[in-house]
């Protein structure tokens, strides 16, 4: 009989430091460097299991400096641990959108615009689109902390970059495709950085969108499938005065754009990225950037501070979050908003149909999305 084969073992730490060998040389290279083994496709699987041996490794060494011995804290562990201890989940609250008078009024008469386009011009359900812009910071602070039972002020860690914002413009289409993202950054000249391919950059000195903004993104409208051929368009945006400028106007009307904008107060209503899609895609950013924070090295300034993550790695986030958002939860926001139902009224009762769980993008961040919050930035 032939001797069994003996089974490798190796810590955390080995694990880790082959998977930065691997982020910047290839899975095979770092085969070549530190073995075989570990082989192409042991690193591979490593590195699919990257954050959980990140967490591991900082929990042992938390286990290490309290000197407890074979720590292995299970969630049912956590959960007593919380209960003995008077501790418990709390949760950021938002200020919810407030309807204004007559809302019910405002919405039918809105309906009744986009139908009427949509029979006089007899738009493609692709040529149908809603574009939104959404503040975000460089640090995407969690939602949920740990905290004592009954406490009235509950403080939540960030990397200290949660005020330093940027604006990202959105934009899909009824027919469930999107359109490339736009930063707009609080600066006065634009990057000297590589950006990813398949994001535009604008620059303004508070960080949000103006007249050139949107001059620039309408050229990314123009850009769309049937933009180039100025196929007849409709283009549903909220009341914010950069969206109708009278350049921004002239603009979309050589564009054969038609703009469908959304009374005040109802975007929560009316508005198909406020409705279903920017809650998954900060829960995609947040993500991101807890991964961002987890790494093992980061740059730090001459006092110790982390350095905040670069404009490349935030376009970055963007731009995978963007792409994991689904199609199909684009296509419903629509039909929920009233905006691409059939127009013979058999599509009607999507429109009272309980609104769509982000949980269906995979997502496991609850993030709140109303307009309120994304105006608020313009009272500074």
């Amino acid at each position: 009989m032939g001797s069994k084969e003996r089974r490798l073992s190796y810590s955390i730490a080995f694990k880790l430091e082959v998977m930065n060998y691997a982020s910047e040389h290839g899975n095979r290279a770092a085969a070549r460097h530190f073995g075989p083994p570990p082989t192409e496709k042991m690193i591979q699987e490593w590195r699919k299991q990257k954050i959980d041996l990140v967490n591991a490794d900082k929990t042992r060494k938390l286990a290490v400096d309290m000197s407890i011995a074979d720590f292995s804290g299970i969630t049912s562990w956590c959960e007593r641990f919380m209960k003995r201890n008077g501790l418990c989940m709390r949760s950021r609250t938002t200020i919810a959108q407030k309807l204004p008078p007559e809302y019910e009024r405002k919405i039918i008469e809105f309906h009744k615009y986009v139908i009427n386009l949509r029979k006089m011009k007899c738009f493609e359900i692709g040529q149908i689109g809603n574009m939104d812009e959404i503040p975000l910071t460089f640090d995407v602070p969690s939602n949920k902390t740990v905290d004592i039972k009954g406490a009235k002020t509950v403080m939540i860690k960030t990397s200290g970059y949660e005020k330093t914002r940027y604006t990202v413009v959105l934009a899909c289409c009824a027919d469930g495709s999107k359109l490339p993202p736009l930063l707009i950054f609080k600066r006065k000249t634009l990057p000297k950085c590589t950006i990813p391919h398949g994001i535009y950059i604008h620059v303004h000195p508070k960080g949000w969108m103006d007249g050139e903004g949107m001059k620039l993104w309408l050229q990314v409208w123009s850009k769309r499938p049937g933009g180039l051929l100025k196929k007849s368009s409709l283009l549903v945006c909220h009341q914010f005065k950069a969206h109708i400028t009278e350049s921004a106007k002239i603009l979309a009307t050589e564009l054969k754009t038609h703009l469908a904008v959304i009374p005040g107060g109802l975007t929560s209503q009316l508005q198909p990225l406020d409705v279903s899609v920017n809650k998954p895609f900060k829960g995609f950013m947040h993500e991101e950037g807890i991964k961002w924070i987890e790494a093992l090295t980061h740059d730090v300034t001459p006092t110790g501070r982390m350095k905040r993550p670069s404009i490349s790695s935030v376009c970055e986030w963007v731009k995978k979050s963007w792409q994991k958002v689904k199609s199909e939860t684009i296509i419903k926001s629509f039909k929920k908003c009233g905006i691409s139902n059939v127009l013979d009224g058999s599509e009607d009762d999507i429109l009272y149909e309980e609104s769509y769980d982000s949980r269906e993008n995979n997502c496991k961040y609850d993030f709140s999305s109303s307009d309120e919050e994304f105006m608020g930035l313009y009272d500074e």
